[in-house]
């Protein structure tokens, strides 16, 4: 079995979860490896944290000391996937030019290149995002895209890939991808026996909604849109149609929809799936009501229509969702 070098890339205010989550699921994969008789010179990945700058001791965003034992420069040996973990303030992206110049030089020779949460400014910032599909955190997304709108932002997915690029969103989306890499290198066997030691879901997958804050993001400020949103948010249950959405703020079909989309993002359409699915979550998370009435009770009218919806939108079906996420009820 060929060994992989992975190097994450440890920036200073880095989110621990960023660096230290995908290091686990590839430490952890080196484990089970052994544990199922392997050779420990057979084992799957080599994994190193390296410092993003020259210096080699950084403190992380929640103040935790490292030690790091190389920086990213004095790296000779092949690098299979590099990842470049989040920082806790993204406007710093730009301070990091001798790391921008390296990655425009080592990217071409790198099989994967990989970010998770805001590291996507650096390989943006870097040129390696230009024509490219991306995603990062959703609180980032928007100025992803105005700081580099030869970017494709994709601020539904919690990980993208186009190409040998991988961009991931916040946090613990670095764990969902770094599972995929191990499928994808190993197979779906050792990526759930991963997933499993951890006790982790597997896996979301990429096309999976971000964190539904999203849909709080796009809460306008200025009326009368937020004034529907909000009719919405209290006429879940009902047939909304862009002809009643438009007619509750006295507004053409044609222009209201024009404007949502503008003010949001989203068709008034695609809103309403997407918070009928958020509504549904919580149902699903904290209630014993069964699907059929959780469907009626978010407006999909049917168990057959929300569970359509849901394999399209998170990967899984409301069942699904539920007996992972859902709370025991006493």
């Amino acid at each position: 079995m060929e060994r992989r070098l992975i190097v994450i890339v440890v920036l200073p205010d880095c989110l621990s979860l960023d660096v230290v989550g995908p290091g686990e699921v590839f430490s952890s994969a080196n484990h089970v490896f052994l544990s199922g008789g392997g050779h420990k010179d057979e084992k799957p990945y080599e994994l190193v944290f390296a410092s993003g700058t020259r210096d080699l001791s950084l403190t992380t965003g929640n103040g935790l000391s490292l030690c790091l034992s190389t920086s990213i420069f004095d790296i000779d040996e092949k690098i299979d996937t590099l990842i470049i973990g989040g920082f806790s303030h993204h406007h710093r992206w730009k301070q990091f030019p001798e790391l921008n110049r390296w990655l425009m030089y080592a990217a071409p020779n790198i099989r994967r290149v990989c970010s998770i949460c805001v590291g996507a400014f650096v390989l943006a910032e870097s040129g390696l995002l230009k024509g490219k599909k991306a995603t990062t955190h959703w609180r980032s997304c928007q100025e992803l895209g105005r700081s580099y709108p030869d970017i494709t932002v994709d601020s539904d997915r919690i990980y993208v890939r186009d190409g040998n690029l991988y961009t991931s969103a916040g946090a613990s989306t670095g764990i969902d991808l770094a599972l995929a890499l191990v499928e994808e290198d190993h197979g779906r066997a050792l990526a759930l026996a991963v997933a499993q030691l951890l006790v982790l879901f597997l896996k979301r997958p990429g096309n999976q909604s971000q964190y539904s804050g999203l849909l709080e993001q796009q809460f306008c400020k200025r009326q009368p849109i937020r004034e529907v949103q909000e009719w919405i948010i209290g006429n879940i249950k009902k047939n909304l149609t862009v002809d009643n959405m438009a007619e509750h703020i006295s507004m053409s079909p044609r222009n209201f929809a024009r404007v949502f989309l503008l003010e949001t993002g989203l068709t008034p359409a695609k809103y309403v799936e997407r918070l009928r699915v958020e509504t549904s979550k919580r149902f699903l998370e904290s209630t014993s009501l069964s699907l059929e009435k959780v469907a009626v009770e978010c407006g999909f009218g049917s168990m057959d229509t929300m569970r359509k919806i849901y394999v399209r939108t998170i990967g899984s079906t409301p069942s699904e969702y539920r007996q992972f996420f859902g709370m025991p009820i006493l």
